[in-house]
């Protein structure tokens, strides 16, 4: 398939710049998978769409401020998005000391063993490029622990059509709060699983008052979730690594649910990406490891048979798998619905619910 094949028209306007006045409040596009009408609801009417016997698998990811800015010996600035560790952390001569893969943004490449000065006097070292994946791998130096120095110096990363600007530090404390789930547990992730952001604790409370299984399971979303596809071709794009857990337990709910004949549903697009790429000879593998599963038109689906998702970026990754999940006319059908009937998109936007 080609890359235009999934553009729609989406009007500034209708990109969400803040989130809901609460996570329950977004709106709720019901969508059957193959045919039926669209139905309209708010995201707390979301327990009555499941029922007894589902399992409803959510990530427990939680964004750390990935974002640190500094400049180079030059005087240039710079600015780094971490994505995951290379290694494990060390203490060196009294400085934390960790390779990471990162993106980069400044005016000119980051060179091998050119130094980046960071805020209380840490340090990153480029040690090259990753020309296939398109990240930098560096050496952090840091006066403190990663998770003290990013919660002092770090910035949360939101998506670039989320504008801030100076002076709006309430909005960036509500950030805080808002771009993370209430279940968020495990720190790793740069973006946030963003269909899990409707929920609150009342919701999860009705869904397994129902008799529906609440499953978590990790990825720590990466970049390369939300890089743009620059190939025409889309089957030549390739797909970041992004790490992830699922524990024993999680993975034996998920399968007796499948051996049942029972529904198992993927809220947002980082858990289908899970669980179809940990499924291996007809069982869920349990354990740690990364991903780069590119989920497009014509993909089979061996686990997943319901998906709670925002509506996401013409000609993305995202849309591709949506697509895949059910058929593309069909989600560009709503889609073009959403944008008439005012539907807000992207991170803090509304939801759709495949069914």
């Amino acid at each position: 398939m080609q890359l235009a094949d999934f553009a729609f028209h989406l009007p500034p306007e209708k990109i969400a710049q803040e989130p809901s006045p609460s996570r329950d409040a977004s709106r709720l596009m019901v969508v059957p998978r193959q045919q039926g009408d669209f139905q309209h609801h708010t995201f707390a009417h979301l327990p009555t769409m499941l029922r007894a016997g589902d399992v409803l698998v959510v990530n427990d990811t939680q964004v750390i401020p990935a974002r640190l800015r500094g400049h180079k010996e030059s005087g240039g600035k710079i600015e780094i998005l971490l994505d995951r560790p290379l290694d494990e952390a060390s203490i060196v001569d009294g400085c934390t000391q960790q390779r990471y893969a990162c993106l980069v943004h400044a005016s000119r490449p980051l060179k091998t063993g050119a130094r980046v000065l960071l805020p209380d006097g840490g340090q990153a070292i480029g040690e090259g490029r990753n020309p296939d994946l398109g990240e930098n791998h560096i050496l952090l130096k840091l006066p403190l622990p990663l998770d003290e120095y990013l919660r002092c110096h770090g910035e949360v990363p939101l998506p670039g059509y989320i504008k801030r600007q100076p002076g709006s530090d309430a909005r960036f404390a509500q950030d805080r709060n808002r771009y993370q789930t209430v279940y968020a547990a495990k720190p790793g992730a740069v973006a946030a699983p963003t269909a899990g952001l409707h929920f609150t604790e009342e919701i999860l409370t009705q869904i397994q008052q129902l008799g529906v299984e609440l499953v978590k399971i990790t990825l720590h979303v990466g970049p390369g979730t939300f890089l743009p596809v620059r190939c025409q071709d889309v089957s030549r794009h390739r797909m970041l690594p992004e790490r992830y857990q699922i524990g024993e337990e999680s993975a034996q709910v998920i399968g007796q649910a499948k051996s049942d004949g029972r529904r198992v549903i993927a809220v947002g697009t980082t858990v289908v990406r899970t669980l179809e790429g940990a499924w291996q000879q007809g069982k869920l593998e349990p354990g740690q490891a990364e991903t780069n599963i590119f989920i497009r038109p014509g993909y089979q689906f061996q686990v997943v048979s319901g998906l709670v998702t925002n509506f996401h970026l013409p000609e993305s990754t995202l849309i591709m798998l949506v697509c895949a999940f059910s058929q593309r006319e069909r989600i560009l059908e709503a889609y073009q619905q959403a944008v008439a009937s005012g539907y807000r998109f992207y991170s803090y936007g509304d939801a759709m619910f495949l069914v």
